[in-house]
């Protein structure tokens, strides 16, 4: 049994909401960011995750290279969509799932929407953005810290919808008791810490719409994007 909260809002300094933050059932939950300007990123963001709803809704079992299939299914389909109408060009999305198979959790990434895993009190960011800031992160360049105010921060260095030749990160690893996996995108993690994420998941009382309560704290501290967030906790 799981709690599954979502929650996703367009935030106080947009005039669209490009996120999807969709429950595709079968224990399979997407953040998809969407890019390219008015209405281009929504079209984008909705395409990748229709297409991959679909997707794997045709699949008998759902392991890390089905939902890499599905995230390229979903490239295609973008691609696709800007070929037919060229107004759509420069549109892309990131993309981030997990699923829950098992004792097992099985995920795929592009962009900078996040995977977390919070066990035993401690949070832990899963996936890997790829983003600039990242990169500079990871040489040494900036801090972590100096990374939240980069003039570049938004720039993404992968997205889905761009190019064909589309490389997708995927992984898997075992569940533990009372695990509580977290997706969102960059409009929670570039103005709210890991730190406070961790405390606002460990303080929220059961029943309560824990990805609500993010995307509220996301607005009070001004984010400049769109905020979506799904969480969810397991009994065991």
């Amino acid at each position: 049994m799981a709690e599954v909260y979502l929650a996703t809002d367009i935030g106080p300094r947009r005039e669209l909401n490009e996120d999807v933050a969709a429950d595709l059932g079968r224990e399979t939950y997407v953040i998809a960011d969407g890019m390219g300007g008015y209405v281009a990123g929504e079209v984008a963001s909705r395409i990748l995750t229709d297409t991959v709803r679909d997707f794997l809704a045709a699949e008998p079992g759902i392991d890390e290279n089905v939902l890499k299939k599905a995230i390229l299914r979903g490239n295609d389909a973008i691609l696709q969509m800007v070929r037919d109408n060229p107004k759509y060009s420069g549109m892309g999305t990131t993309a981030t799932i997990f699923h829950r198979e098992g004792g097992e959790i099985v995920w795929a990434h592009v962009g900078d929407s996040r995977l977390y895993l919070l066990r035993n009190q401690t949070l832990s960011q899963i996936t890997r953005d790829h983003s600039l800031v990242s990169d500079l992160v990871a040489n040494g360049s900036i801090t972590q810290e100096e990374a939240r105010s980069h003039p570049k921060r938004n720039v993404i260095t992968r997205a889905v919808g761009v190019e064909a030749d589309l490389d997708v990160d995927a992984g898997a690893f075992s569940t533990a008791e009372h695990d509580i996996l977290m997706l969102c995108s960059d409009g929670l993690t570039s103005v709210v810490s890991d730190e406070e994420i961790c405390a606002i998941i460990l303080a929220a009382p059961k029943g309560e719409n824990t990805a609500e309560r993010l995307v509220k704290r996301a607005i009070e501290a001004e984010s400049h994007d769109n905020i979506s967030a799904i969480v969810v906790k397991y009994d065991e």
